[in-house]
């Protein structure tokens, strides 16, 4: 270990300009130390069964949480698949994994259950992680704990560098991580991204427990450690960048029949769907509804760089569109399941809106008094569901029960209890 870890592991909370409010007197400045090597080097790629099996064995003999990251190629590849996962644990070392040599982790999944994970933004990681057999069974996110914790930016370079005064390198972070073999300098910043993951996890349980929110984030933890998958998302080319533009059903066909032609070839492809066809020209085409593959290649985004065959493809699609009958177009609004937007509700139903009003100052108020997001505290859609749909009868007990029904955590529902009692019961003016 060099002198800068060992500084590392003395100093469990530094504060280096991004603090949380009320920093308990911490007031350590100087100035951070850049982060330029793993401890024990640049590990080699695991990339075969056998490796693999001697790592599994030193991992599930070392001691304490492990951290672990996973690196994908957004904007590169179809999907959200796993290029590289990186762990470190200690007696263990860090292991850096080439998941498309060695496509099921599960053997190593199985042998960390049980064991604390520390993640950075866990929800980005998990589904890429559960992919290859990877799901924890405890967790500690160390960027909602710096939300909890009131720090201004908790980005994981941030956060290393206020709470442990270092500097990671982050030059790497938007790369193809499917290119093989890996460049050394990416591997370097990969193994890096675990290396202070645990000292970062052990100075935030230190901070979260003077603050008195240890038990709010270890309830936060375990309702990510336990949610199941995410559904698969309804009608995802509504998403399409540039909606709002398309108003007429006709229009909003051209936008499904080209979102999901994109995607076809796209996955087929294995590429990012926006280096298939963007999303500019996609509606482009939807607003302009082309009448052949002439006026298609008069579009934006249809220029000289797309072949014959492309165009050809792309006006098919515009083609099937334009052949639906009206029973067949979409509608111009996804099914509404909950509250109206609240720009609506002055004129559907003034004193929901005035409730909503009052609640979203008490809620304001209280973060700021806590230290942490307003949608930390409680879930904006949250506050929405009970004050447009308060209980019969508003007390504290009806109050709670609502907030629980709609997946609020014990310490949501004690801390904000209180604030929409108070709202719910305000009258419209």
């Amino acid at each position: 270990m060099t002198d800068a870890h060992d500084t590392a592991a003395d100093s469990p909370l530094r504060t280096t300009g991004g603090a949380p409010p009320d920093d308990g007197g911490s007031s350590v400045t100087e100035a951070p130390i850049p982060l330029l090597e793993p401890r024990e080097g640049i590990p080699p790629v695991i990339a075969d069964e056998a490796a693999l099996a001697r790592m599994i064995a030193a991992f599930e003999a070392g001691s304490g949480p492990v951290a672990v990251d996973a690196e994908r190629a957004s904007g590169y590849r179809y999907g959200q698949r796993a290029y590289l996962v990186q762990l470190r644990r200690e007696g263990a070392g860090t292991a850096l994994i080439d998941p498309v040599a060695c496509p099921d982790l599960s053997a190593l999944g199985d042998a960390l259950s049980g064991v604390e994970w520390v993640l950075h933004a866990a929800t980005q990681d998990l589904p890429c992680l559960r992919e290859i057999g990877m799901v924890p069974t405890r967790l500690f996110d160390t960027e909602l704990a710096g939300r909890l914790a009131g720090f201004p930016r908790v980005g994981l370079g941030a956060m290393v560098e206020s709470v442990l005064g270092f500097v990671l390198e982050k030059g790497h972070s938007a790369v193809d991580w499917s290119t093989r073999p890996l460049p050394e300098p990416w591997l370097r910043y990969a193994a890096l991204d675990v290396e202070l993951l645990v000292d970062l996890r052990d100075a935030l349980e230190k901070e979260l427990d003077r603050q008195g929110k240890l038990e709010w984030a270890v309830q936060e933890f375990d309702a990510i450690a336990s949610a199941p998958p995410p559904e698969p998302r309804k009608d995802p080319w509504r998403r399409t960048s540039g909606m709002h533009k398309v108003r007429r059903r006709r229009q909003l066909a051209v936008v499904r029949e080209l979102w999901q032609t994109r995607d076809r070839i796209a996955q087929r492809r294995d590429v990012s769907p926006g280096k298939v066809l963007g999303d500019a020209a996609i509606v482009e085409a939807a607003l302009a509804l082309p009448a052949n593959v002439h006026a298609l290649a008069a579009l934006n985004g249809f220029g000289h760089r797309v072949g014959k065959r492309q165009l050809e493809q792309w006006q098919a699609a515009v083609d099937r569109a334009k052949a639906l009958s009206e029973a067949q177009l979409p509608q111009p609004g996804q099914p509404v399941t909950g509250p109206p937007p609240p720009r609506a509700w002055a004129d559907k139903d003034p004193a929901a809106a005035a409730r909503l009003s009052a609640a979203r100052a008490g809620v304001s108020a209280l973060a700021e008094q806590v230290g942490m997001p307003q949608e930390n505290l409680i879930t904006p859609d949250t506050v929405r569901r009970v004050c447009w749909e308060p209980p019969a009868v508003v007390d504290a007990e009806s109050v709670a029960a609502a907030l629980a029904g709609h997946g609020a955590r014990p310490w949501q529902v004690e801390q904000v209890t209180p604030v929409l009692v108070a709202a719910l019961s305000t009258e419209s003016p």
